[in-house]
């Protein structure tokens, strides 16, 4: 797994503040994409354990955080890595997680090997970014398709909407 990016501080990638971790990977490939450069698995750094370490550390220090999200390309990508990751950053420092993605959550829920993620994340917002669906005037999405759920043990508690 590959480390394209982070943003300690950042409002634009869910409510609050939170530290934005963006993976390398995507297979979804969206027209348009605000960052096609994440599309390659390889792009970045390799993400090793002194470098998550770290980013542990920083997020444990700053008590402006709200929580943390996972973007990308697509953290799902490589999904026994990132099962291990976001693991690690919950239990670590219990902060609310958001995780973008092109899956929807039911293609994530028949996928054993995503489905087991799920109950780490807060907050998913799904969906592929559909370039004639682009709306300016939607929060933390770029295309009207994707969904903003909130999740609880890895179902749907709730849809969150404009």
């Amino acid at each position: 797994m590959h480390l394209l990016q982070t943003y300690p501080e950042t409002i634009a990638d869910g409510e609050g503040i939170r530290y934005a971790i963006y993976l390398s990977g995507c297979i979804h490939h969206c027209k348009n994409c605000h960052n096609p450069n994440s599309w390659n698995p390889k792009a970045g750094v390799p993400l090793t354990d002194d470098i998550i370490s770290n980013i542990i550390k920083d997020i444990n220090n700053n008590p402006l955080l709200d929580g943390i999200t996972f973007s990308g390309g697509d953290p799902f990508y490589h999904p026994a890595d990132f099962f291990k990751l976001i693991k690690r950053f919950k239990e670590e420092t219990g902060l609310s997680i958001w995780c973008y993605t092109g899956y929807t959550f039911e293609e994530l829920k028949e996928n054993p090997s995503m489905k087991i993620i799920l109950p780490y994340i807060d907050v998913l917002v799904d969906g592929k970014y559909i370039d004639s669906l682009h709306s300016p005037f939607i929060s933390f999405r770029g295309s009207t398709n994707q969904r903003i759920l909130k999740l609880k043990k890895g179902e749907v508690l709730k849809e969150i909407t404009d």
